[in-house]
């Protein structure tokens, strides 16, 4: 539906465009051409633009079984730093991923969690984490980018237990195109434990 007015917009900015341009034309006819001995010192050449992408400033600390320890540089002070898991499907193929970082004021939080899906994922059936066989929790996504569909949870002592117990997580998800369908990924909790306490010890040290 917004096809033809974009279409529209974008023809009129051309005739404006062709307008101004016969306008400019004219007006640079009339006008007297600078002398050629004229000062150029003035004239901007432009400067060489480096790219910079925040990519760049993260790095792999640590690995511990599934779970990378990825860390930020910064110019002063401790770094922060995260645990991390790409999550991926039977065949191998990326489908979410999960960061999770330490909260010393979190209150009953002990640690925050982000989970990234697929943009086609259905948000009102939630993000569903199950430890083994234990019980299922369930958690609102929170936004979504180009990128994909984010969900920012909070982890209890009891959750973070679980993990440290447990042998893996499954992440359940419901595609928008296949309601009927249930999308179950594992998050591998092999080098948990080990992972946790390092970002532990690096967020203490930050205080």
């Amino acid at each position: 539906m917004t096809k033809p007015l974009l279409l529209l917009t974008t023809i009129a900015s051309l005739a404006l465009g062709g307008a101004v341009m016969a306008q400019d034309t004219e007006a640079s006819e009339s006008t007297e051409a600078p002398a050629p001995n004229a000062d150029l010192s003035v004239l901007d050449t432009g400067e060489p633009v480096v790219e910079q992408n925040a990519d760049d400033d993260t790095y792999v600390k640590s690995t511990h079984g599934d779970w990378a320890v990825q860390c930020l540089r910064v110019q002063e002070g401790p770094e922060p730093c995260q645990m991390y898991q790409l999550l991926r499907d039977e065949n191998g193929g990326s489908v979410a991923e999960v960061s999770i970082f330490r909260l010393n004021n979190g209150g009953q939080v002990a640690a925050g969690g982000t989970f990234v899906v697929p943009l086609e994922t259905l948000l009102t059936e939630k993000l569903n984490v199950r430890v083994d066989s234990g019980q299922a929790k369930r958690y609102d996504f929170s936004f979504c980018t180009q990128v994909g569909c984010y969900a920012r949870v909070g982890f209890t002592a009891e959750d973070v237990a679980a993990f440290r117990r447990g042998n893996v997580a499954n992440v359940t998800i419901v595609p928008a195109l296949a309601p009927d369908q249930r999308v179950v990924v594992s998050m591998s909790l092999t080098g948990f434990t080990a992972a946790y306490d390092e970002i532990t010890e690096l967020e203490q040290q930050r205080q």
